[in-house]
């Protein structure tokens, strides 16, 4: 029976390790997806004449036209990831980053396996980033205490 009253003193024990992890995990999310994200924008804008033809051809994005769903997609994977990673308009960019995520799950008519998994990752942390925010380590954080101290 005693070692049940030493229970909440070993959680609060285990819980300042645990918050403490919190911001550098949440940072490494940011970076993991922000990167897969971003080199698909670049890749996309290396070659346009082919990102227009994927759009045409292979990604049926629903409600948009083509070429306008080309350049909102990439648009997104390069301005998107900015935010996220230096946090800044918090969860903004993992909630367009989630969109982009699962409009390209649904714009394809046949996934790989594997490639669905990694949408399914991305989409978790996402998801985590967006409810329990982007941490303390961001521009957002930053800029507030400096307008704080204005």
């Amino acid at each position: 029976m005693n070692y049940l009253l030493q229970i909440p003193r070993l959680w609060r024990w285990m819980e300042f390790p645990l918050n403490a992890l919190q911001s550098p995990l949440a940072l490494l999310g940011r970076l993991y997806v922000a990167q897969a994200f971003f080199l698909s924008g670049l890749t996309k804008l290396r070659d346009w004449d082919t990102t227009l033809a994927l759009f045409q051809d292979e990604y049926h994005v629903p409600l948009l036209p083509p070429e306008l769903a080309a350049y909102m997609g990439t648009c997104g994977e390069i301005a998107l990831p900015v935010l996220l990673v230096a946090g800044l308009a918090g969860r903004f960019a993992p909630l367009g980053l989630s969109v982009i995520n699962v409009m390209a799950v649904l714009s394809l008519t046949e996934i790989a396996p594997a490639a669905l998994q990694q949408h399914i990752s991305w989409g978790i942390v996402l998801a985590s980033l967006a409810v329990f925010g982007t941490g303390r380590w961001t521009l957002d954080r930053l800029l507030e205490r400096m307008g704080g101290k204005a």
